[in-house]
């Protein structure tokens, strides 16, 4: 099993260049072309409304330092609501580790089977085993209101993948996750406190979701761990191909390392032509997001 101490070796899935859609960014961002990747074709193909149209890709970005030099994260992109796919399974787990410390405990052996291959391997029925655990939708938007999101709703009945949030709203759950546990504010200025925000969850439920994270398949290692350092990068990614449209959305966000700096990253698209349209889209736009956050 794949651990936070290993260098990933970044595993080439495509040997061809794709054209690069357009990136919504300030002037002067980086726009250098990065070679096409593809990863396992798990998509979660479900039926929506609001589904893209057919042209150009969306993608918004939002990259937040942890170095305590900012307190809201850059975002790049109009910060309006995408479909989450796989990413939720993050935030899936902050709501089953909550719901556990609420009790008094930690997560159960069989709690746990979900939780490992829902996130390194990103394994669809243990999310949907976990999500009916905590409630569905109002489980999830429960526990969001104290992890100190605002603008994600969890997807209807069963449909964990179409929960709809922001770039900045991952950002603040990655941060709950992610941040140093000083007492201080969370990723929208607001204080933080034991219960809500950066401190909603408890330290070891933090090392376990990061235990996790670190630990992802190898061939889901793409997405915003491509603006940062091969190693010890902490990441989930999400893919979903739409029913009606075709069209891809590809989602990545977590915590790398940029010049020896913690960095949380997410990166948030739709309208994508195929799945390694959109890998290349999200991992162009990570490099160019953190390059002008850095510059400024």
């Amino acid at each position: 099993m794949p651990n936070s101490s290993r260098s990933r070796q970044r595993r080439p899935k495509t040997g061809a260049l794709l054209a690069l859609a357009a990136v919504l960014l300030p002037a002067g961002a980086l726009s250098a072309a990065v070679p096409a990747q593809a990863a396992q074709t798990q998509a979660q193909t479900q039926p929506q409304s609001q589904e893209p149209r057919a042209g150009a890709p969306r993608v918004t970005a939002a990259v937040l330092p942890l170095d305590g030099s900012r307190q809201r994260p850059a975002v790049y992109g109009d910060d309006t609501a995408y479909d989450t796919a796989s990413i939720i399974k993050v935030d899936i787990l902050a709501a089953a580790l909550l719901r556990a410390q609420d009790a008094g405990r930690t997560l159960t052996a069989q709690e746990r089977a979900y939780a490992e291959p829902m996130i390194r391997q990103s394994d669809n029925a243990s999310a949907n085993a976990l999500w009916r655990q905590i409630g569905e939708a109002p489980g999830l938007d429960a526990a969001n209101r104290r992890l100190g999101l605002t603008e994600t709703r969890g997807g209807s009945g069963p449909r964990w993948g179409l929960t709809r949030t922001t770039a900045s709203d991952q950002i603040r759950l990655l941060r709950a996750v992610f941040a140093p546990e000083s007492g201080g504010t969370t990723s929208d200025g607001t204080a933080g406190s034991r219960t809500t925000g950066s401190g909603a969850l408890n330290a070891a439920s933090r090392a376990y979701i990061r235990t996790l994270m670190n630990g992802i398949a190898d061939d889901q290692d793409w997405g915003v761990s491509a603006a940062g350092s091969p190693a010890g990068a902490a990441l989930k990614n999400g893919w979903l191909q739409r029913s009606t449209s075709g069209l891809w959305d590809v989602n990545s966000v977590g915590r790398i390392t940029v010049d020896g700096r913690p960095c949380l990253v997410a990166v948030l698209s739709d309208g994508n032509a195929s799945m390694s349209e959109g890998v290349s889209l999200v991992e162009r736009t990570a490099r160019a997001a953190v390059s002008s956050t850095a510059a400024h």
